[in-house]
This record gives C-alpha cells, sequence and structure tokens, in this order.
C-alpha cells in the first residue's frame, strides 16, 4: 500500500488563467518503477487548465506572435489538428479575444469536438481521404487569400519547440536534482521531443531522447505511414520541425497497448490520462528495460482522458 500525502501544499493566487499554464509536477510512477526496477518519473501535462501539454504552445505561439506584430486585434486563427492543439488555441483564443477555426479529422474524439466547441471556437471536419498535409496546404491557400489568417503552423513553427525548450525542460531539469538516463516521448509535431532534448543537451546532461510512435505508423522508424489509434502521435508524415539525427532511439508501440496501458495508469496509479499517455509510458519502461536496472526515466503524461473515453473503451 502506498501512502498518500496528509498535506495538500497551497499555490500563489494568479492575475489571469494564462499564467496558470506549465510549472506541472513531476510525478514518481510507483508501479511501472517497481515492475522494471527503474524510477520512471512522469510530467502531469494533464494539469494544465485546458488539460493537456499543448496549452504551452498554444500560449506561446499567440503571445509571440502578437509582440511581432503578426497577429493583429482582428485576426483569426486558423490551424489543422488532431486534437489537443485545437482545444489549448480555443481556450487561449477565448481569453485573448481572438477568432478561433480549428481543422480535425472526423476520427478525433467526440469529447475533444465538444470542448473546442465549447470555448467558442468554429470547427471544421475534415473529409475522411484529405490527409493532415492535405488540410494544412488548403489553409496555406486561405491565409493567401485572407490577410487576416494567422496560421500558428504548429508542425513548422519553430516556436513550438522553442516553448519547450525554454519552459518545459528547464522545469524538468530543475525538478529532478540530479542525472537521468532517458527523456522518452511520443511524437506528433515533435515539439515536445526536440525543445526538451535541446534543453538537455544544453544543460550538458548525457540523458538519451527516446521518441515513442505507433506501431502501425511508424514513420520515424521508415515504415509507411498507416491507420493507428493513438491519437495526437503519427500525422503519417515526419514534421518540419523534427531533426531525427537528435533522437537516440526510437520505441513502437500499438494502439491496443497505448489503451491497455492508459486505463491501468487510471486503476493502479490514479491518472486518468489519455491514450498517448499510455504509449509514453510503455515506451518509458521500454527504455527502462533496454538501460538496465537502477536508471532514472522522464517521460510525459500529455493529456486528461476523459476526452477519450468514448473511444478507449
Amino acid at each position: 500500500m502506498i501512502a498518500c500525502p496528509r498535506e495538500v501544499p497551497t499555490c500563489a493566487t494568479l492575475s489571469r488563467t494564462l499564467d496558470s499554464i506549465g510549472s506541472t509536477p513531476l510525478i514518481r510512477l510507483e508501479r511501472a518503477s517497481a515492475e522494471t526496477g527503474c524510477t520512471i518519473f512522469a510530467k502531469a501535462e494533464f494539469m494544465n487548465p485546458g488539460g493537456s501539454i499543448k496549452d504551452r504552445i498554444a500560449r506561446f505561439i499567440i503571445e509571440r506572435a502578437a509582440q511581432r506584430g503578426d497577429l493583429k486585434p482582428d485576426s483569426t486563427i486558423l490551424e489543422v489538428t488532431s486534437g489537443n492543439t485545437g482545444i489549448a488555441l480555443a481556450m487561449v483564443g477565448a481569453m485573448c479575444g481572438y477568432k478561433v477555426i480549428i481543422r480535425m479529422p472526423q476520427t478525433v474524439s467526440e469529447e475533444r469536438r465538444k470542448m473546442i466547441s465549447a470555448f467558442g471556437a468554429e470547427l471544421e471536419l475534415l473529409e475522411e481521404l484529405l490527409r493532415i498535409q492535405g488540410a494544412v496546404k488548403e489553409c496555406e491557400e486561405r491565409a493567401a487569400r485572407d490577410p487576416k489568417i494567422f496560421l500558428p503552423r504548429q508542425f513548422s513553427n519553430a516556436d513550438n519547440p522553442l516553448c519547450h525548450e525554454t519552459t518545459t525542460g528547464p522545469e524538468i531539469m530543475r525538478q529532478i536534482r540530479g542525472d537521468f538516463a532517458a527523456f522518452v516521448m511520443g511524437v506528433g509535431t515533435g515539439g515536445t521531443l526536440m525543445g526538451v532534448g535541446r534543453a538537455i543537451r544544453k544543460a550538458g546532461a548525457a540523458a538519451r531522447i527516446v521518441a515513442v510512435e505507433p506501431d502501425e505508423s511508424a514513420v520515424i522508424s521508415g515504415d509507411k505511414p498507416g491507420r493507428h489509434g493513438i491519437q495526437g502521435l503519427a500525422d503519417g508524415f515526419i514534421p518540419d520541425i523534427v531533426d531525427v539525427k537528435e533522437i537516440d532511439d526510437v520505441v513502437r508501440v500499438k494502439t491496443e497497448d497505448a489503451i491497455k496501458m492508459s486505463v491501468r495508469l487510471g486503476k493502479e496509479e490514479g491518472l486518468l490520462v489519455g491514450i498517448s499517455s499510455g504509449a509514453n509510458v510503455i515506451g518509458a519502461m521500454e527504455t527502462a528495460r533496454r538501460l538496465g536496472k537502477g536508471k532514472t526515466i522522464i517521460t510525459v503524461l500529455p493529456d486528461r482522458g476523459e476526452r477519450y473515453l468514448s473511444v478507449r473503451g
């Protein structure tokens, strides 16, 4: 039996919702650690106000674009996303007063669709045969016709990895207070893996940078894109912001296994998290086995699980 803390720490009063983004805790996964003989920590990004790690880049990209003058008060934010970035942009857009249009595949969960609409954003569902890259091209064409449209371009915008290099990565380095063997993260846009990896390298740490991708669509491993159910990972291409030379290792995870692990995390660790969290934890455990007992492994729990209850069973 794992003892529960008796005291809950208090936090400072925040002047605005945006200030609650980031500074998430690092949680030791008790069962995963015991099972592998290593210490596995997970960054609890589901604790962001919009429920995912994408809150970070939504705020970062929007604030920097506004500072540069690329995003004006009457601009419309238009983005293609498989879900969490859309929710985050809708939330930050609502906070800052911007109109937001989100284009998403029809395969995303019903909960994600409803969350985007709840923040007041307009939702456009993509035709089944239209891949993300094709939808991105259409957005570029719309922006060329309408100067009021602002494109965050999460797959190619250098502000995406820079956000994690300057926030998420340094937070992890401060929290871990010592050496660790690997940082393990699923690749969607690749911003978190690239940014945190660069922060780790900049700090002089020797940790391995490990990518997680769906076994059914392992494009980083050189396979052709395929259908999978790990929402948020592997949109069928390697994004422009991903430099594969900065990746030391890759773990392939089957959709079925990722779903099962996300369920386990709820029942065994008390963490109701998403399917990509399940994939990341499997990746961390596999990395622990490859590196040997006694190591410390860091991964991320990118989002909350409520938005997947209709699809994970």
